[in-house]
């Protein structure tokens, strides 16, 4: 497979055999749903000085397209949720807990710091600091980077952090007009002053402000952006249908399989427990191709079927430094090694953080891709993958764009989101980090691997990127 990947990659436009093919090796490989193989130990990423970190466990409540189960919730519900999941299997004693950190892209003004709220709800000492972060779709990632920044410098021991969204009930604004008459009136003093400002209210003073998906510096959608990423680099719109229906088939195989185990039930209130994720829906390439085109109409290739959906769920992990680990009694899945933020263009490179950042955190971690044994992309839209294997595989694009000599090269699909991805499992903006990590930390256990390398993009432009060290089994 990584042959037929590596000829398709080269040659743009690349032709829609290598997906179907890819597909067909990725579903007949069995390796990754057999019992863990001891991998082959390569030179451990561990610096002399300087303090090993180490994620102990991480949890998420399950993903769920918006609108559905969590729909009557509020986003502290959903986080406090996987927390409480987190304590539940792992037993950690809440005031071990040194510090929370929390991300979030789509604030309910209410709980504007959220960590703080979900960590009250769930029963953490009021002693205990939370924050929340945001980053776009990197929120969680930065709120992990977070804590294991805090842990390597001598600051804490045991950090939680988490990322959770709810795009089920998102803030809706009167318009500007409206905020400024209803505030010049909270200060009016007499009933004269409060009639005349009335009286200037006029009918589109009751429009409201309705949130969207878009870049505030270029007023353009995520998928606007990836319709043009995706006609840069000539990727068609079976291609991209493949490689949805590729994500969706792996994902429901890992599940059924009993490989996301990841995921913790939740009780909704008022509801039924929520035991799985409810967005992963293997579909054909027959009827994916009768969607018409989401956002470049009517000429775009980025469809409902190929794209992310809007999702609510909530993640959560545990980190810790190395000793303080094994001193209670815990075994490390993984070491949180290098990692990465980058950031460029937020117009014609807004989707392409993970081909930038990938080629950053291997060059600092002193690896090459060949050294990877799992890859874990954040999958915002399929033409968004593909453009990014693509630059990453182009020495043209790594010399006028990346400033490097030669190409990076492009992952094999043999080791590429194989449990699945954010376009079947769901995308809670800020909650998809964790996952990323935690599933890359299952696989290198299950199949064999020491090294994972995690990616994904955010709005704005950015993105990041981590190495992942499998703990000695």
């Amino acid at each position: 497979m990584s042959s037929m990947l590596s000829s398709a990659l080269r040659n743009l436009p690349v032709s829609s055999a290598w997906a179907a093919g890819g597909l067909a090796r990725s579903l007949s490989c069995s390796s990754q749903f057999q019992a863990a193989v001891q991998p082959k130990i390569k030179n451990t990423l561990g610096k002399t000085g300087v303090k090993n970190v180490v994620v102990v466990e991480g949890v998420r409540i399950p993903f769920l397209q918006s609108g559905t189960s969590y729909a009557d919730l509020m986003p502290h519900d959903l986080a406090r949720a996987a927390l409480q999941g987190l304590l539940t299997r792992t037993s950690v004693p809440r005031d071990v807990v040194d510090y929370i950190v929390y991300g979030t892209v789509i604030q309910e003004v209410k709980t504007s710091n959220v960590a703080r709220e979900a960590a009250l709800g769930a029963g953490f000492s009021n002693k205990t600091p939370a924050h929340t972060v945001t980053m776009a779709c990197i929120s969680s990632n930065q709120a992990m980077t977070t804590g294991v920044g805090m842990i390597a410098a001598g600051q804490c021991d045991v950090v939680v952090a988490g990322g959770v969204e709810l795009m089920s009930d998102i803030p809706i604004r009167h318009s500007r007009k409206m905020r400024k008459t209803m505030l010049t009136l909270n200060r009016a003093k007499s009933l004269g002053q409060k009639l005349s400002i009335i009286s200037k209210i006029r009918p589109d003073y009751f429009a409201p402000e309705l949130p969207g998906v878009t870049e505030f510096s270029t007023s353009e959608t995520m998928g606007h952006s990836a319709d043009r990423l995706a006609a840069a680099f000539s990727i068609s719109r079976l291609e991209q249908d493949e490689y949805a229906l590729r994500s969706h088939t792996l994902a429901k195989k890992a599940q059924d399989a009993g490989l996301l185990e990841d995921v913790v039930p939740f009780k909704v209130p008022g509801k039924d427990t929520v035991t799985k994720d409810n967005g992963i829906r293997p579909s054909s390439l027959e009827q994916m191709g009768k969607l018409k085109p989401a956002f470049v109409k009517p000429y775009g290739t980025v469809t409902a079927a190929n794209s992310s959906f809007l999702t609510d769920g909530a993640s959560a992990v545990l980190i810790m430094s190395e000793e303080k680990a094994l001193a209670m009694g815990y075994k490390p899945k993984a070491y949180l090694r290098d990692f990465v933020y980058v950031s460029q263009d937020p117009k014609d490179q807004l989707l392409l953080g993970p081909s930038y950042a990938t080629s950053k955190v291997l060059e600092k971690a002193g690896l090459t891709l060949s050294d990877i044994d799992v890859f874990e992309f954040h999958e915002a839209f399929a033409g968004q993958i593909l453009a990014n294997l693509k630059a990453m595989d182009s020495d043209w694009f790594a010399q006028n764009y990346m400033g490097r000599k030669s190409k990076v090269g492009a992952p094999s699909l043999d080791k590429f989101n194989t449990w699945g991805g954010s376009l079947s499992l769901g995308h809670p903006f800020a909650a998809t980090g964790c996952r990323l990590v935690i599933t890359a930390a299952h696989r290198l256990k299950k199949e064999g691997g020491q090294y994972g390398l995690v990616a994904a993009c955010a709005a704005g432009g950015q993105g990041h990127a981590m190495i992942v060290e499998l703990y000695p089994q």
